[in-house]
């Protein structure tokens, strides 16, 4: 993996938004020297009972953009979430700016794309987004220059975005108290995922990490900030020095018991297409249910 370096001194302003339906938190990142701002990990809102799409999430950091004067040069996604839907293609009809994710969409594409038997029209090249980041990759927002770090794991596309002092690092860490996401989905390696972790953790510990998801473990209340320093010291499966061989048992005996995500079949089916969603024969949005695959 490459070597990279971050201006520390730059402190970009953040301000978060919880969804309380999928327990994910979205970012405005604004550039403290000018009114350029990115958006991290949107949620596009659904009734999956239902089959209802709307845009409550995204309508609210529409209107935050609008009301601060904020020109939006780029939506980024971490990584191809599989309890959420992204509303990267809303936001962007609505604010523009370039769409970004890890290059390794490609292996997602490829991987899901057999999942859920889409046929040659579905493009495996990662073309629905604008920009495809490889490890190392630098990027503008006004005058902040951001690195998008390589960090499979949880799934082969994740990727960490450093800006300034601030890290978000999609579901490649939780809280101190959460621990560390998955490994188990098609493509995920804990052995990986220790490694991507590491990654992280070398950065400066007062560098600011703000992450995808939190669930209040043992009835705190939701928290989606901390520092690499509070994590080397406090998270509760790679603290504390803790062995890639402790990590990588613990992680793959966890994540024997655990369940699928409510939203995974529409969430893949959508976040590989960079939030578009997949249309019938006659052009009619149109989810599929795989069974007995995932």
């Amino acid at each position: 993996m490459k070597d990279f370096t971050v201006d520390s001194t730059v402190k970009p302003e953040v301000e978060a938004f919880f969804d309380e339906a999928t327990n994910t938190i979205s970012y405005i990142v604004k550039d403290p020297a000018s009114d350029a701002c990115a958006i991290v990990d949107s949620v596009m809102d659904i009734d999956y009972a239902a089959g209802r799409i709307t845009y409550d999430h995204a309508d609210a950091m529409i209107a935050r953009v609008q009301e601060r004067g904020l020109t939006l040069e780029w939506i980024i996604e971490t990584h191809v979430h599989a309890d959420h839907l992204s509303a990267a293609p809303y936001i962007q009809q609505k604010l523009g700016g370039k769409i970004g994710i890890g290059s390794k969409i490609t292996v997602v594409q490829d991987t899901f794309g057999k999942v859920f038997n889409e046929g040659t029209e579905f493009q495996r090249d990662g073309s629905q987004f604008d920009a495809l980041f490889e490890d190392g990759d630098t990027y503008q927002i006004g005058g902040m220059t951001a690195v998008a770090l390589y960090t499979p794991g949880h799934t082969p596309a994740c990727m960490v975005h450093v800006i300034g002092d601030a890290a978000f690092v999609g579901d490649t860490l939780f809280m101190p108290d959460g621990g560390s996401a998955r490994a188990d989905f098609p493509g995920g390696d804990a052995g990986q995922l220790y490694d991507s972790i590491q990654r992280v953790l070398a950065l400066p510990d007062e560098t600011r990490l703000f992450m995808c998801h939190d669930y209040g473990p043992n009835g705190r209340d939701i928290q989606w900030e901390t520092t690499v320093g509070e994590e080397k010291e406090h998270n509760i499966h790679v603290g504390q020095g803790k062995t890639k061989e402790e990590f990588v048992k613990f992680r793959t005996e966890r994540d024997a018991g655990l369940a699928m995500p409510k939203l995974i079949i529409p969430s893949l089916q959508v976040n590989m297409r960079a939030g578009d969603m997949p249309k019938d024969h006659d052009g009619k949005p149109t989810l599929k249910v795989p069974v007995n695959v995932l």
